[in-house]
């Protein structure tokens, strides 16, 4: 009897232990871009650090000639297979607001540091609610150019503002070109 009631116990107990999610990849982001690339330029291995999410499906497409070089486009990046949750945007318009990127840091938005000569930015991260915890965000304008990248769904237990600060590091100098640049650093 004795026999039947350890195997029994050892049966929950084997039962109600849940499985160990494996390790988070804290690998940081490449600090060069390289291929491959979704959407032209975005790098794949960054994207799929930073969301954990391997082969994401992405939509989208960038015109850098569109307005004398200014550029406009996006690339936006879902979950593979299932529901298709949205993971990533990446958007670039020729309608730079500096003055809302300053109020912005002004109103306690957190200073990007210098990406590309003559841009400034922010960067946000977490949520209103304890669900969007790994979204982060950021925003650089250089002249007209606004190029923003925002996370919808990260890794947790990395530093996704960072990952999101490292994916500006990384495509913002093909995507903000030099015929963005401000008049007076212009040459």
């Amino acid at each position: 009897m004795r026999i039947f009631t350890a195997l029994g116990i050892a049966l929950v107990l084997v039962g109600c232990t849940t499985p160990q999610k494996p390790p988070v990849d804290r690998t940081p982001l490449p600090t060069v871009a390289a291929p491959p690339y979704i959407c032209d330029h975005i790098p794949l291995r960054a994207v799929e650090l930073m969301t954990g999410v391997r082969q994401p499906h992405a939509r989208g497409d960038f015109d850098l000639s569109f307005s004398d070089g200014l550029g406009i486009g996006g690339c936006h990046i879902y979950q593979p297979t299932g529901d298709k949750k949205k993971l990533l945007d990446v958007d670039l318009t020729p309608e730079g607001g500096e003055e809302w990127v300053r109020a912005e840091i002004k109103a306690g938005g957190k200073q990007l540091p210098e990406i590309v000569p003559g841009g400034i930015g922010f960067y946000t991260q977490g949520g209103t609610v304890e669900a969007d915890k790994t979204m982060a965000g950021a925003v650089l304008v250089r002249g007209k150019a606004q190029l923003f990248v925002g996370m919808s769904r990260g890794v947790e237990g990395r530093d996704n503002a960072a990952d999101v600060i490292a994916l500006m590091k990384l495509i913002a100098p093909k995507l903000i070109t030099s015929a963005t640049a401000p008049r007076e650093m212009k040459g």
